[in-house]
């Protein structure tokens, strides 16, 4: 074997034990994703929406917020790698999409300024990745809310959304904690569960597509530690802004 065939071997023998949709179909197996006939069907024109905090946001520019499909509003996470997916493979439909997350924001954030940066907007499709902030910062900022205030903040938040807008299909993403990573103690796996089971219950009641990011990462972390999907336990690496993006397209389509 040569040394170029070498290494293009070793590079796909890597690539081949880092599957990322292999990772994806065990973690969805299972779960309470929408059934094959509730798949999302796009239509020409229509406006996808990516909300949430910082894991959202990554880095997107606000002085092109209200241009979609453009790269720099979209950031440089999940958000990107979806809706770089979603306009490859429906060139056709004329799609829009937008990134409104903003880094640091809590579930009542959303509420704030859902207005302008979601109703407003008439979005066809709504994505929500909500609540580590919920419990991070009530460790490190002196957030006083409670899981109690989160899920009923978060059930009010869907209501009118389904209210003003009835046409939407919302998308609950799930909020996760990468095990292992720095910013993680020994006390988060206890705390931050109760955050997750709150936004499962919302979208199962009311009947939303849900996105199982713990167990992404739970079946990632198989594969390769912390250090390799989000070093500090909470923010994606390139690698898994990459592998959350694939789990949304497969849970929402």
């Amino acid at each position: 074997m040569n040394r170029r065939n070498f290494f293009k071997k070793t590079a796909l023998t890597g690539v081949a034990a880092i599957s990322l949709p292999e990772i994806v179909s065990a973690a969805l197996t299972g779960t309470n994703s929408i059934s094959e006939t509730d798949k999302l069907r796009f239509s020409s024109g229509d406006i996808v929406l990516f909300q949430g905090d910082s894991i959202t946001d990554c880095g997107r520019s606000r002085d092109d917020e209200n241009e979609p499909n453009k790269q720099s509003q979209l950031g440089y996470g999940y958000a990107l790698f979806a809706a770089a997916n979603l306009l490859a493979n429906n060139a056709d439909k004329k799609l829009k999409i937008y990134n409104r997350g903003i880094s640091g924001n809590k579930v009542f954030q959303l509420a704030e300024r859902w207005m302008k940066d979601c109703i407003n907007l008439r979005p066809n499709i709504v994505s929500i990745l909500i609540g580590v902030n919920d419990y991070w910062h009530t460790k490190t900022g002196g957030y006083t809310g409670t899981i109690v205030e989160y899920e009923a903040d978060y059930r009010t938040l869907v209501a009118r959304t389904q209210k003003e807008l009835p046409w939407a299909k919302i998308v609950v993403c799930e909020p996760f904690i990468i095990h292992g990573g720095t910013a993680l103690d020994d006390t988060w796996e206890s705390n931050i569960a109760p955050y997750r089971e709150a936004a499962k219950r919302i979208a199962h009641d009311y009947k939303l597509t849900f996105v199982p990011y713990q167990s992404v990462f739970n079946e990632a972390l198989k594969k390769a530690d912390a250090t390799y999907w989000g070093a500090d336990g909470v923010h994606p690496s390139m690698a898994g802004a990459q592998l959350m993006a694939q789990a949304w397209v497969k849970a929402v389509l």
